[in-house]
């Protein structure tokens, strides 16, 4: 299969930086004792801070997408488990060209498992599923700088944590929960925002959060409880 080239031109090498990874080299570097467990784990975090066009995070959730194909059996488990494994992934792009690849190479790579998945189970297409997979990838993959924890436009980059809940009437739920990047990285280790844990432990991006209710100067707005594949309608709850 013929790789992508590693640049796009010279000028956006001298002005942002920009190489693109080889596949080789991300096949290598997510093969590393503890980061590869981690990649197989569908609620481990990771965060890829200059993302590109996602050679990391696609590969992160090919892998996800096939574990929550292994450990299902169901379709309907399936598909809780792919939007968990997907959840987890979060990226930051500068460019806007680039971040726009992103989203459309991660919403591909969803697509491409979730009808294969389907086939072999000869299910139907749940509309639902796509909804709820496009506005968590829209949500984890900003435009922005990681260096000023800005956005494009100067305002401050804002993640949502998509908080598992018990399960009601068999049915995952979620609550998003919305904070400020830079309250992340002030408040934790910005050394941990790519998971490093082994597969039994979840290395979570919003662990500081973890002894205490949000606070509400770092929630940005409140969503309500949802079932995982209820996420794309995104439902607000009024705060007093």
């Amino acid at each position: 299969m013929k790789e992508n080239p590693l640049i796009k031109s010279k000028e956006r090498v001298r002005e942002h930086g920009e190489v693109f990874t080889p596949q080789w080299v991300v096949d290598k570097m997510l093969n590393q004792p503890g980061i590869k467990e981690a990649t197989e784990n569908l609620q481990a975090t990771f965060l890829e801070p200059a993302a590109g066009e996602g050679a990391f995070l696609v590969e992160i959730l090919n892998r996800r997408l096939n574990l929550a194909q292994q450990i299902s059996h169901s379709i309907n488990e399936y598909e809780e488990n792919a939007l968990i494994g997907l959840s987890t992934l979060y990226g930051i792009e500068l460019l806007e060209d680039n971040v726009e690849m992103l989203v459309m190479n991660m919403m591909s790579e969803f697509e491409r498992h979730y009808y294969q998945v389907i086939q072999d189970y000869s299910a139907s297409y749940n509309k639902k599923v796509f909804q709820s997979a496009k506005v968590i990838i829209s949500a984890n993959m900003v435009q922005g700088d990681a260096l000023t924890r800005q956005t494009a436009d100067n305002t401050p980059i804002i993640f949502s944590e998509w908080k598992l809940l018990p399960k009601k009437h068999g049915k995952r739920r979620v609550q998003r929960l919305e904070f400020m990047f830079d309250a992340i990285i002030e408040q934790g280790d910005a050394n941990q925002t790519v998971s490093q844990m082994p597969e039994d432990e979840q290395l979570d991006l919003f662990a500081i959060f973890s002894d205490e209710q949000p606070k509400e100067e770092e929630t940005q707005l409140r969503y309500k409880e949802v079932s995982l594949l209820d996420v794309g309608q995104q439902i607000v709850e009024e705060v007093e």
